[in-house]
């Protein structure tokens, strides 16, 4: 316990203002004078013992009938470590533009509001902590500490498995941890959202797996930056939330981690730069088996990494031109609608110029053969009423396939390509026996067959004995009853028969496999 009279000027100054709640400023008048960044230069008239404010923090003294205590203090050097682990703390701590000689341990406190608008910190470690309301660390400068109780490596912010009822303000403010932790918050719990808008810079990896966050997320405009040893720059593994905004030149270099993520409403990477790790060794975005309803990748340019969205769930998909990079993986990525942005999300705009043919080349980025995707693609089609297009988009889910088949099964399926289109394409066959009738009537109507018994059998009719040879089941009474002496015809019309068998075989083999298939 401190008496009055070892308290220094600006510590008395704090003491009697605290029972009232009035805020205290310790700011210099020159002007330059109160750059946060060189608060280490600041000398005793504006220096208070962080054991003070803890002191007070913890009911050194009593409040004013009629007001309410708090400590508002500004423009001060604060000194010495400020050490609050385990305290429960009855009055909300307001800091702004102060600069701390040694970290902030908040460890399992109970606290209500807590601000640190525009200070320089050289780490807070608040893990396991309870904050009645907001956490506010607006325009703050926090540096790299030790590695902490919760966490091996250098942490900036911790908040891991803290719980806080309002929301954490980041808007404008830096976590340098470089290779480290710029925040560690797996497993926090909160009411209201968390906010690092335009401003925001993390050096190191934003880490919230785990999390629980109904309020939302809302980085837009954030720049994330030196990720941690494993490429990440933000940690959103099993995250349960509202909503994620990663827009407005939002900047992430190094991998943005989704996996197993929830979130019910939207996910928005609208304008977004993602960069991958340096590098390149690792993908951009991996978000297998995530969970959203609204999917907005309308990137400002193709990412430089792969995009994993294996066994991902989506409602609506939104992406562009440049959305994708070389490598997406899609096997068992799964979405209601499809919304290009040139498009305009309309079934009619996305069959003239949202192609199939590229959305066929945004399938085959996925490495190797997987057929989900491709079934996924012409169910999407076939909801929005594009027969055609659903199977254009199976016709060449069945090419993907035969690239990977050995040389007799592609040979046979070239053949299914040519002859029906592998049954999605019957009419080729029509186009097919329209030609070979056209050339047997007119390289059979200028020669004279030979009866195989005079004076027996249908006079003979090129056309219908043309069809006789290509029709392999029954018979028209002609193939039978004529035969030529030419070797060159006789030759021909074994081709018909033999043209016929394969169209035959291929028709049935085509639309037995396309109507298994659907």
């Amino acid at each position: 316990m401190f008496s009055y009279d070892e308290l220094t000027s600006p510590e008395r100054e704090l003491w009697d203002a605290f029972p009232e709640g009035r805020a205290v400023s310790l700011r210099a008048d020159g002007p330059g004078d109160d750059r946060v960044v060189e608060g280490g230069r600041w000398g005793p008239e504006r220096t208070v013992r962080a054991s003070v404010i803890a002191a007070l923090m913890l009911g050194a003294r009593s409040g004013q009938p009629g007001a309410v205590p708090c400590l508002r203090l500004a423009g001060a050097r604060i000194a010495g470590p400020l050490d609050l682990a385990g305290a429960q703390l009855a009055y909300a701590l307001w800091l702004e533009e102060c600069w701390f000689e040694e970290a902030v341990n908040l460890l399992g406190a109970t606290t209500q509001t807590l601000v640190f608008k525009g200070c320089r910190v050289p780490g807070i470690e608040a893990g396991a902590a309870r904050i009645e309301g907001n956490l506010d660390l607006g325009r703050s400068i926090v540096e790299s500490g030790a590695p902490s109780h919760f966490h091996h490596r250098i942490t900036a912010l911790s908040l891991t498995n803290s719980r806080v009822t309002g929301g954490v303000i980041l808007n404008r403010a830096e976590l340098n941890a470089p290779g480290g932790w710029a925040l560690a918050g797996g497993g926090l719990v909160m009411e209201g959202g968390l906010f690092c808008r335009p401003g925001f810079v993390a050096r190191g990896e934003v880490r919230l797996p785990g999390a629980q966050l109904p309020g939302g997320l809302y980085m837009n405009g954030a720049r994330l930056e030196e990720p941690s040893p494993r490429g990440l720059a933000l940690n959103l593994e099993n995250c349960v939330t509202s909503t994620v905004v990663l827009s407005s030149g939002f900047v992430a270099n190094g991998t943005v981690e989704l996996r197993g993520a929830r979130i019910s409403a939207g996910l928005s990477f609208a304008g977004a730069v993602l960069n991958g790790p340096p590098g390149g060794n690792g993908p951009s975005l991996s978000a297998s088996l995530m969970q959203a309803v609204d999917f907005d990748f309308t990137l400002a340019r193709p990412p430089s990494g792969a995009v994993d969205l294996r066994g991902a769930q989506v409602s609506y998909l939104r992406d562009g031109e440049r959305s994708w990079p070389d490598v997406v993986e899609l096997d068992g990525f799964g979405y209601g609608a499809i919304r290009g942005d040139e498009a305009g999300g309309s079934p009619e705009a996305a069959g003239q110029r949202n192609s199939v043919a590229r959305r066929v080349a945004w399938i085959r980025r996925s490495p190797g053969y997987n057929p989900q995707p491709y079934e996924q693609l012409a169910s999407w089609y076939r909801k929005a009423g594009h027969d055609d297009e659903a199977r254009r988009v199976l016709l060449a889910r069945q090419r993907h396939r035969r690239r990977t088949l050995p040389p007799a099964a592609r040979a046979w399926g070239h053949l299914l390509d040519v002859t029906v289109g592998y049954g999605y394409r019957p009419w080729l066959a029509g186009v097919w026996l329209l030609a070979l009738t056209l050339l047997g009537t007119l390289s059979f109507g200028g020669h004279s067959p030979k009866p195989v018994q005079q004076g027996q059998g249908a006079p003979f009719q090129p056309l219908v004995y043309t069809l006789d040879l290509l029709i392999p089941i029954g018979g028209l009474g002609q193939r039978a009853a004529w035969y030529w002496p030419e070797e060159g015809l006789q030759w021909l019309a074994y081709l018909l028969i033999a043209f016929g068998w394969i169209l035959t075989t291929a028709v049935i083999a085509g639309v037995t496999r396309a109507l298994q298939k659907n």
